[in-house]
Formats: C-alpha cells, sequence, structure tokens
C-alpha cells in the first residue's frame, strides 16, 4: 500500500511537470523538438532516460533510477576512458570509437552499453536514449561532434583544447546558449581550488597591478617537427580509417598518426600550445578577466606544412579591462614557453629552486610583486617564497568545487560538476566554471596563438599579428601577402658530405589565415549554422 501511494504520489508530480515543460516547450526554437534530456516532456516520460530530481521525490529524501544522466562516450581509447570512470555515478549507455582494438578496454568496462563507430550513426538510431555525450577524440573532430550533439540537446563534455580553430570555438559558444544545455571543456583544473586562489589573490590587489605573465610547458612529449608519413603501411581491420579522418584532408592510413601522436600534426592537433595552454593559461584567463587579445607574434624552431615545430615562443597582447575586485586591469602581455623553453629566471628565486613544477608554470608580475605556480595554477607562492610568512590569505570569495582539492589525477570533481549542471533545469542552472561561455572564448585565445608561428614564424610575414577578436580575423594581412612554408626537409651525409634538401612552397597569407581560422569541412562532414 505504501509503495502504491508513492507511485499515485510521483505521477502526480509527473503529470504537474509535464504540463509545465509543454507550456514552456511551446516558446522554444523548434529544432531543439528531439531532446532526450532532463527537462523536457520526453524525458520525464520515458522510462530510461530522467526527469528533475524534485519530480522523482529527491527533495523527499528519495533518489529514482531514473535519476541518472545517459551518457555516450566518444573518443573512448585514451582520455575519454579516464572521464568515463570519472562519471560512473551515471548510465554509460552508449560507447563510440573509430578504433575497436584501442577501445577495447573501455567496451570492458562497460559490457552493456551499445557499441558504434560513426558518431553520426549513434545519434540516429539511439539519439533519443542519450541526455549527455562526452568527447575525446583527435582535436580536429571535437567540433563537428559537439556542434551537431547541441543542436540534438545533448549536454556536452567535450576534451581540450574544445576546438581546432577559433570560428569552431565561437560556434560552440553561440549554440550552447542557444539550445541551453550544460557544457564543460576538460581542463580539469578548472574546477580545483588553485584557479580560485589565484584569482583572489590577483583580484584582492596582493601584486598591484598585473602587466605581465609568463607561462611555460614541458610539452611536447610527442614528436614535432615532422616530416610528412612515408608509405601506405595496411590499416587495421579494427580501425576505420576514413572516419578517423573525419572533416580533415584525405591522405593514406599511417602508424604515424594513431593513436596518441596526431598531436603533432597539423591538421589534426593542436601542439604543445593547444594542448596545454588550457592547462596552464586557465587561472591567469580567469584572474586576470580576459577575453580577445589584440595582438600576437611568435617565434619557433623549424615548423613546416605538417607539423608544428619543436619549441615555440607566443606573445599575446590583451588590452586594458574593467577594474576587477579591488585592482585596475591594465594592458596585459602574455607570454607563452613550450618544447624545453623557459621564461627568464626570477632573481627572487634561491639557487636551486625550481620555477614552477616538472610540468611548467606560471608567473604573474605585478607592480607590487609577484606571484608563481605550477601547472595547472598549484602551489600559488610569492616571490621571494619568505614572504608567505607572514601572508594572510584574503577571504575566500568564489565558491569551490567539491572534491576540488588533493590529486588532481584522483578526482572526478570536473565531470561530477558537469553532471550536477546537467541535472538542473536551464532557468535555475548553475553553470559549471568551464562551460563553453568561458572556455569557448579562451579557447579561441588559445588556438588564435596556434596561428601565430604559422604565419609569422621563421619563413612567415615577419610582423605583429594584430587580431579582430569579435570579426575573428587578422586586420594587418593583405591580400597579396605572401608566405613560405617548407614542404620537404631531408639530410643525410653522403660520402661523408652533408646533403641537404629543404624546400619551400609559397602560399598566400591571407588565404592561408581564413582557412585555418574557419576551416572547410570535406568528406561529406560538416558544421550547422552559426546562430545569429
Amino acid at each position: 500500500m505504501k509503495q502504491l501511494l508513492i507511485k499515485l504520489f510521483y505521477r502526480k508530480l509527473i503529470t504537474r511537470e509535464l504540463k509545465s515543460q509543454e507550456k514552456n516547450q511551446s516558446i522554444m526554437n523548434k529544432d531543439i523538438s528531439r531532446r532526450g534530456f532532463i527537462g523536457t516532456s520526453a524525458a520525464a516520460a520515458a522510462a530510461i532516460t530522467i526527469v528533475p530530481g524534485s519530480v522523482m521525490g529527491k527533495t523527499f529524501g528519495h533518489t529514482a533510477p531514473s535519476d541518472k544522466l545517459n551518457i555516450a562516450g566518444i573518443g573512448i581509447g585514451g582520455m575519454g576512458r579516464r572521464n568515463l570512470a570519472n562519471m560512473k555515478t551515471e548510465n554509460i549507455v552508449a560507447l563510440c570509437d573509430v578504433d575497436w582494438h584501442y577501445a577495447d578496454k573501455t567496451f570492458k568496462d562497460y559490457p552493456s552499453a551499445k557499441r558504434f563507430k560513426d558518431w553520426r550513426i549513434m545519434f540516429d538510431e539511439f539519439g533519443k536514449s542519450i541526455d549527455a555525450i562526452i568527447v575525446a577524440t583527435p582535436d580536429h573532430s571535437h567540433a563537428g561532434i559537439t556542434a551537431h550533439a547541441i543542436t540534438l540537446g545533448k549536454h556536452c563534455y567535450t576534451q581540450k583544447p574544445l576546438t581546432h580553430s577559433v570560428y569552431e570555438s565561437r560556434l560552440l559558444t553561440q549554440l550552447a546558449k542557444k539550445y541551453k544545455v550544460a557544457t564543460q571543456m576538460g581542463n580539469q583544473g578548472n574546477s580545483f581550488d588553485w584557479c580560485r586562489q589565484i584569482a583572489e589573490w590577483i583580484q584582492s590587489g596582493i601584486i598591484g597591478e598585473v602587466t605581465e605573465v609568463q607561462c611555460w610547458t614541458d610539452r611536447p612529449i610527442w614528436p614535432q617537427g615532422l616530416s610528412e608519413p612515408k608509405g601506405t603501411p595496411q590499416c587495421p581491420e579494427t580501425l576505420d580509417w576514413d572516419l578517423w579522418i573525419g572533416s580533415a584532408k584525405k591522405r593514406p592510413y599511417n602508424q604515424a598518426y594513431t593513436p596518441w601522436n596526431w598531436r603533432g600534426f597539423w591538421d589534426f592537433g593542436t601542439g604543445a600550445l593547444g594542448d596545454m595552454a588550457c592547462h596552464i593559461m586557465d587561472p591567469l584567463y580567469w584572474a586576470l578577466d580576459l577575453k580577445y587579445p589584440t595582438s600576437v607574434i611568435g617565434s619557433s624552431t623549424l615548423s613546416n606544412l605538417y607539423s608544428p615545430p619543436t619549441a615555440q615562443i607566443v606573445t599575446y597582447t590583451f588590452p586594458a579591462r574593467k577594474p576587477k575586485g579591488k585592482v585596475k586591469m591594465p594592458e596585459v602581455k602574455v607570454y607563452w614557453y613550450d618544447g624545453g623553453l623557459m621564461p627568464p629566471r626570477p632573481a627572487e628565486l634561491k639557487d636551486g629552486e625550481m620555477m614552477g613544477d616538472e610540468n611548467g608554470g606560471i608567473i604573474f608580475i605585478g607592480s607590487k610583486g609577484k606571484i608563481m605556480t605550477g601547472c595547472y595554477g598549484s602551489a600559488a607562492t610569492l616571490l621571494p617564497k619568505s614572504a608567505m610568512l607572514d601572508f594572510k590569505q584574503p577571504t575566500p570569495s568564489i565558491p569551490r568545487i567539491k572534491g576540488g582539492n588533493g590529486d588532481i589525477w584522483n578526482t572526478n570533481a570536473h565531470e561530477q560538476d558537469w553532471i550536477r549542471a546537467c541535472k538542473e533545469t536551464p532557468e535555475n542552472r548553475l553553470e559549471a566554471s568551464s562551460n563553453f561561455g568561458f572556455s569557448g572564448p579562451f579557447n579561441e585565445m588559445v588556438v588564435m596563438g596556434v596561428l601565430a608561428t604559422r604565419l609569422a614564424g621563421l619563413q612567415g610575414l615577419h610582423r605583429e599579428l594584430l587580431w579582430d577578436g569579435e570579426n575573428m580575423r587578422f586586420t594587418n594581412i593583405s591580400p597579396t601577402d605572401k608566405i613560405k612554408i617548407v614542404t620537404k626537409d631531408e639530410y643525410a651525409v653522403v660520402d661523408g658530405d652533408p646533403h641537404f634538401d629543404r624546400r619551400f612552397a609559397d602560399f598566400n597569407a591571407l588565404e592561408m589565415a581564413n582557412e585555418w581560422i574557419k576551416h572547410t569541412y570535406q568528406n561529406g562532414f560538416s558544421l550547422p549554422d552559426m546562430p545569429q
């Protein structure tokens, strides 16, 4: 009898919620009618999908089996597996990967999940049973999958870098806003206390007005500066090479590209800057309230048409912003170093003291002092370190994320905070902190910087590139400007004599810049239109 009364009580609440949702649905855009996520009538009605916790009695101490997200993983062989493990509180209902050998361990983790190779087929055949997705494919596939998922009303957790190009980042930002889904870029340090602590220090005026920031990483730890792979080895039967290539230019299979090493090729990855800046530059982007830079310049070791340089320095200039907290935000220059290059060593460090940590770090230079951190903004300290002896921490003012402390590789804080946001209605949602409204513009800045060494490096335009962030374009590249790019670089010793074969090709700089800012999608793949 008690169970019957509970069922009747829930049925009455669901009916009330459905009527409310139907009223709200009538004013929403027609193209989200296929949504299968929390907050729609379809979700409330279907037994295998979720409904708001308050409807199912969660506020009365009851958690129903349906009070879980149905999550699909796309790109599950590497980082995607870790992300899914941190989402085991939910229903992992579908798994999609183009390489079923690489994905086999994850398939075994979730034996009841449906398996797919093509995410488009998964959406067509199983989309109504999916509430949310995680995307951990190579960089060049992030935007296409995520954008189409958003138009279907799916909540999205997409690995860093959010996208491969500036335009794609802008598109995901605008689509997430239009369709009101919960989003998160996979820069897990963003959910840690460190980012918030640094913002509080900076915005409390502890080191005064910040005019310069130095940041660096030990990456790449994969090969870069590579020539175009040669040969046509046989593609493994478990890998669908055409699906792996996706929207990029067709080429024969080569084991040099996958798994993992795709980061070292321009068409698929974004090099060390794209890989690590979303972690290392996150605290400074947040603390200094940055958005679009006004200029960028790059310097690097030799780059070529196919692969990023082994090391580079990129300098961004950001305009003055409105005061934040107790401090003014003047123009600031942000310097990026990778490939073993380091910024000048601060005089305040004692001999033997490490700059940052083994993965990289940040140094903020203000009018009244300096702050140094490790990767992700960890272990922040004033310089000299002796200044910490009588340092009084400012009162925490930025809410912390549950689990956002301790070992960053042993927490599910970032994924679980996104899951929390997914389960809240758009009207009442507290967005996850790296939602696309934040991480979209942030990622635009990162991948725009990736272009600096391509356009203004050794054989480039020999100038500081001026950037119009609102309109996503460089303003000082003319239609007649040319750049030289290495297409072949070989070396051999023959009879004791060195032989060099380095070849260049001329390209129209403006055409290349436009293509790198907004890619041409190939092989039948496309993006949704940019919301107006």
